[in-house]
């Protein structure tokens, strides 16, 4: 149980799960799940990246109002159910929860809140299941360069986009103008 639970938060248990998580830059929140005493999943929260096709284009904002705006979003870098967990829905629930949940805790830590929340599910590994099932949008795919890459050839695993608005009015708190 250590190495999982460890694993996700960041320590050095990697081997045990063949875990790539690395520890958060910027703004980020973990979160260890219990159901009574026994951990049952964790997440973690981070910054979103600066520019990405396929949200940017979903939100429909400016370079300028990205550039403004970036950190009332939140990326989801890690989710793991724990291996020797069998809870049907489980996932996708804890997705719905998280979601109430993220900004309200945001803005206690960081002095703002957070509008929209994203991930990237590898498919060849993933198919975002849960993800779905807790009313996240596809919104498309990555380039498959990384994060600020040098050239325009993929030089990554080319990953799906999710996206999930925390508020109807989430373009407009984005400082999308119509």
């Amino acid at each position: 149980m250590r190495s999982a639970v460890a694993c996700c938060c960041g320590c050095t248990a990697r081997a045990t799960l063949n875990c790539p998580y690395q520890q958060p830059v910027g703004e980020h929140l973990k979160y260890l799940v219990v159901a009574g005493n026994r951990p049952v999943a964790c997440l973690a929260w981070g910054s979103a990246p600066g520019a990405l096709g396929p949200r940017d284009r979903f939100i429909g904002w400016s370079a300028e109002a990205r550039r403004r705006h970036i950190r009332l979003l939140a990326y989801n870098p890690r989710f793991l159910i724990l291996p020797w967990v069998r809870v049907p829905h489980l996932a996708s629930h804890v997705l719905g929860r998280m979601a109430a949940r993220l900004s309200r805790d945001w803005q206690q830590i960081y002095a703002h809140p957070i509008y929209w929340l994203e991930t990237f599910i590898d498919p060849l590994r993933f198919r975002g299941t849960c993800y779905r099932a807790a009313n996240w949008i596809v919104l498309g795919r990555t380039t498959g360069r990384g994060h600020r890459a040098p050239t325009k050839r993929r030089t990554r695993p080319i990953k799906a986009v999710l996206g999930y608005p925390l508020r109807p009015d989430f373009r407009a708190q984005l400082g999308v103008t119509q």
